[in-house]
């Protein structure tokens, strides 16, 4: 890969990332909107994009910007559902989503972890 490509995918991806997570922080200071809803309006918002195919164009003009984001998680979650009905008939819409995204599911306890054992964590006072 040409280094100017490269310099565009990363470029891309910076910019794609960095409005999703703009879009959050301004629910964030504009709203009454809690965290956690935000981040449960993300993970649907990526579950219904990717349910209706309008999440994929973005991931494949942005990659990681549209994958790391939690609106990824959901796509990755509606995606393996989508994909299991298929090859295993109605049981995949339960077991498919969960499937599909047990590798981040995974990293994010085992590096949550691991950071909890560098860092000492103490409760809120």
């Amino acid at each position: 890969m040409e280094w100017t490509q490269m310099l565009l995918m990363y470029v891309k991806a910076f910019v794609v990332g960095g409005l999703i997570c703009a879009v959050g922080q301004l629910l964030i200071l504009k709203t009454q909107l809690t965290s956690a809803r935000i981040l449960v309006g993300y993970v649907t918002a990526g579950v219904i994009l990717g349910a209706l195919g309008l999440y994929k164009p973005l991931i494949d003009f942005a990659g990681a910007g549209a994958t790391v984001p939690l609106t990824g998680f959901g796509y990755t979650l509606a995606h393996g559902a989508i994909e299991a009905v298929k090859s295993d008939g109605i049981m995949g819409a339960l077991t498919g989503g969960v499937t599909a995204g047990a590798g981040g599911i995974a990293a994010a306890v085992f590096f949550g972890y691991l950071a909890a054992l560098i860092f000492k964590p103490k409760m809120k006072t």
